[in-house]
């Protein structure tokens, strides 16, 4: 008997050895995972701190902030140098030739005519001013040039319905609807001389013409890069001038549009200065690349980081409560800052390549490069605001927004569908009356206008009065938008936000709803949600910056 004691005893104290020591593991796995999650959604100084942590992305994105927007001006300056040079390029060459021009263009054109001789004089214009440029341009701009050295001719088109009579004193035409087109070219030595070699080209039937094209190209150099000490750029301008008939209303339409294409100077020598050296810009870009993709490394990091913490997570959530973590805790680890940060340092990355290439006069996509480099440093500044969130008043933006925006997504998709049917009905019934009316854009554009309070009297007075049943639908159409929009949609739309912002308030004033995580980082065990009146101290200050608030607004 005393022997069977004995084994017992020993079994039990074995078995309280064996479940101290599972207990103890588990106690200390738990409060390893706690101690990574706090560690997690400290901020940068907490981490400094608390293990000595040196805040590497902060750093990264302080440098990153300065150097983008360094590199941004930077463009920004020679960006306005080239599409200063590419206007007042346009308006030279639209006095040149265009007879008659103002200076300013009527509409989408520059110049109409309205009778058969205008035409004619407006034409050989043209070829007069195209044939003396030597002699009348003060810019540095001449004709272009082939691979041999010849000159590239001056291309004329017109294009006309095949066959065709028109008499509408009788109201009888007849019609070829098919279209030809004739051209003929010339070398700009010899252009004054078309009138006379090539007179049945100009005899124009203008009830079969559509319209006619003079193409042709010339070169020139922006030197006004010098000043900036920057080598200048060559430029390739391919002109078209175009006499449009299509209408057959008796007024002709002229266009000069102009296909600006920039490319590095064959030969160039600069002498009385110190021109910029590109190469200390293309190392300057390059070191750009370099702290842009640190910071993307070190947000995937983080990112990969906070995947594997909400799979301990998650894990030791079903093996202890055998339950799954909510959806909100889960979005507490998907960092959406991080996921901005990467896609501003790929932008930034693109955008410097581009400008690298611009710069060694391989590529002309200014425009591109602007779009990727400006939308780069428009993220990087927005991404200031993720450490201002680590304070508590200016939390209460980021917040307000957080909570706000499903319900103003939703409030705005409904708002929309109204907004679109006011945009195609202005557009059919007020288009051919109203010039803000007649595009789709252009309405859209005039009802955010209208929405916004602005440019209401020009609104209502620019529209003709040629017909009253669309001047008095006019009045209802604009009258009930603003007073839809503006008293009934705009209102609630500031409300939502107001809202928002209040409950925002009351929750820093008394307290915010704690989850599933955060109770666990507060080592409490009654998991289950329940709402909770104690302030949330000086201590848990470092949680708030982590919460998602939409589902409590």
């Amino acid at each position: 008997m005393s022997y069977f004691n004995t084994l017992c005893w020993e079994f039990c104290r074995k078995f309280n050895i064996f479940f101290i020591s599972v207990m103890t593991q588990d106690v200390i796995k738990e409060q390893n995972l706690r101690d990574d999650l706090r560690y997690y959604f400290m901020s940068p100084c907490e981490k400094y701190r608390a293990r000595r942590t040196i805040p590497w992305k902060m750093g990264v994105q302080i440098l990153k902030i300065v150097m983008i927007t360094t590199q941004l001006v930077l463009f920004g300056l020679n960006n306005q140098l080239v599409v200063s040079y590419k206007e007042e390029n346009t308006m030279a060459l639209k006095h040149l030739f265009l007879k008659d021009y103002s200076g300013v263009d009527e509409d989408e054109y520059s110049v109409a005519v309205y009778t058969q001789s205008d035409v004619y004089d407006s034409l050989y214009y043209v070829l007069d001013q195209y044939s003396q440029l030597g002699q009348l341009s003060v810019g540095p701009i001449s004709y272009a040039e082939d691979e041999d050295g010849n000159l590239l001719p001056l291309v004329v088109c017109k294009e006309y319905y095949r066959r065709g009579s028109v008499d509408p004193s009788d109201e009888t035409y007849d019609i070829d609807a098919q279209l030809e087109t004739v051209c003929m070219s010339h070398d700009p030595v010899t252009a004054n001389h078309w009138r006379t070699q090539n007179s049945s080209f100009f005899q124009l039937d203008f009830y079969r013409l559509v319209d006619i094209k003079l193409t042709f190209q010339l070169k020139g150099i922006n030197l006004q890069t010098v000043r900036s000490r920057e080598l200048p750029d060559c430029y390739s301008f391919y002109v078209t001038i175009t006499f449009d008939n299509q209408c057959h209303s008796g007024k002709v339409k002229i266009f000069l549009d102009i296909d600006a294409m920039s490319s590095a100077c064959r030969d160039w020598k600069i002498s009385g200065t110190a021109h910029k050296n590109t190469h200390y810009l293309l190392v300057f870009d390059g070191f750009v690349i370099l702290v842009c993709i640190t910071s993307a490394v070190l947000c995937t990091r983080s990112i990969v980081l906070a995947v594997r913490l909400l799979q301990r997570f998650a894990q030791f959530f079903q093996e202890n409560f055998n339950r799954k973590v909510c959806e909100e805790d889960q979005d507490e680890f998907l960092n959406g800052w991080y996921v901005m940060v990467i896609i501003s340092d790929l932008m930034a990355i693109v955008g410097s390549i581009l400008k690298m290439e611009i710069q060694a006069k391989s590529l002309t996509s200014y425009d591109v490069c602007s779009i990727f480099l400006g939308t780069s440093t428009l993220l990087v500044w927005v991404g200031v605001i993720r450490y201002l969130g680590y304070f508590q008043k200016y939390n209460v933006l980021i917040l307000t927004m957080k909570a706000a925006f499903p319900k103003v997504l939703r409030f705005c998709c409904c708002a929309g569908m109204i907004y679109l049917g006011y945009t195609f009905c202005g557009w059919i019934v007020l288009g051919p009356y109203h010039e803000k009316f007649e595009g789709l854009s252009r309405v859209a554009e005039c009802l955010f206008s209208l929405l916004n309070g602005d440019d209401m009297f020009t609104t209502f007075a620019q529209l003709k009065d040629t017909n009253t049943l669309v001047w008095l639908f006019s009045r209802a159409y604009l009258y009930s938008f603003i007073s839809l929009f503006i008293y009934m949609v705009l209102s609630l739309f500031i409300a939502l936000i107001t809202d928002a912002y209040e409950t925002i308030k009351n929750y820093q004033k008394d307290g915010f709803p704690l989850t599933d995580l955060q109770k666990f980082l507060r080592e409490q065990a009654d998991f289950p949600v329940v709402e909770e009146d104690s302030r949330t101290d000086a201590g848990q200050s470092v949680l708030c910056c982590c919460r998602r608030y939409e589902h409590h607004i």
